[in-house]
């Protein structure tokens, strides 16, 4: 659950919960804030989980298709307010495609809202978040292990010609060798550009400092200009051993093209960008 604010205030949420060995489930919360990250964790005894409608509580903070509310109090932490969530712009379909019937996928990912507007105010160790005007994404992941290669990159803006946009690479492993594989939503001008392994797109180039898409005649290329990158935990066979780092607030430039036109060129302070090789 990523958050932005007109004034340049940036939050990110991950509720989770897991399921251990012997059916042991715990909950966890990582708070990503411009320069510093939290890890919280609970028992199960303080998680209360709905799917029908989606509402996830933790402790005495809840998360939900309509706004968050959040009661954090420890040493080094202090979280209190409440969120509420405009209309949430769902995808046509699930952003996985066929993958996502793929028995043994380590991970696999959804998209729950590529921007919906915000409103309402948060307070941070003191510092007041005011999200009113605001706008937010919102994306899921269900699995036992990240991939061993991936690139993830998030980016949405506002004004007239406001977008959004989702980029994923990773490295899927299969009982015998493997593939690289990639999902892609891109909403811009009240259409949807969906590029993704499935519609037969050719990744050119992928690294740390971005990557580089094609599919038919659109070209996407995501380039990553500076990150501030903060520690986040991952899961490695359920359990959440694996530090990942994450730019929350990365300068990215996304170019794309359809032939030889250049449908947009964005240059975004708060995109988010994420690389992680175990290699």
């Amino acid at each position: 659950m990523k958050h932005q604010s007109p004034r340049g205030q940036t939050l990110a949420l991950i509720p989770a919960f897991h399921t251990g060995g012997g059916g042991r489930r715990t909950a966890s919360l990582q708070i990503i804030a411009n320069d510093k990250s939290w890890w919280l964790e609970y028992p199960e005894e303080q998680m209360r989980v709905s799917r029908q409608p989606f509402q996830m509580q933790i402790g005495p903070s809840a998360f939900g298709f309509q706004g968050i509310r959040l009661q954090i109090q420890q040493e080094d932490l202090s979280l209190h307010g409440v969120l509420r969530y405009g209309p949430l712009t769902a995808l046509r379909s699930d952003i996985m495609g066929p993958f996502r019937f793929f028995a043994g996928m380590q991970c696999v990912h959804g998209v729950i809202s590529m921007g919906h507007s915000l409103s309402g105010t948060l307070e941070l160790n003191g510092e007041p978040l005011d999200f009113s005007g605001g706008i937010g994404y919102m994306e899921t992941d269900r699995g036992r292990s990240f991939p061993s290669r991936y690139l993830w990159s998030q980016c949405l803006w506002g004004g007239p010609e406001r977008g959004s946009l989702m980029l994923a690479i990773a490295a899927i492993p299969l009982p015998v060798g493997g593939f690289t594989g990639c999902i892609c939503s891109i909403v811009y001008g009240d259409r949807e550009y969906r590029l993704a392994t499935y519609r037969g797109v050719k990744i050119e180039k992928w690294s740390s400092s971005g990557a580089v898409i094609r599919q038919g005649t659109y070209c996407l290329e995501a380039e990553l200009l500076k990150e501030r990158r903060q520690a986040l935990r991952a899961p490695v066979e359920g359990r959440m051993e694996r530090t990942i780092h994450e730019s929350l607030c990365a300068k990215v430039r996304y170019r794309f093209w359809h032939g030889k036109e250049l449908l947009f060129q964005h240059t975004d302070s708060h995109a988010s960008f994420e690389y992680a090789s175990e290699r």
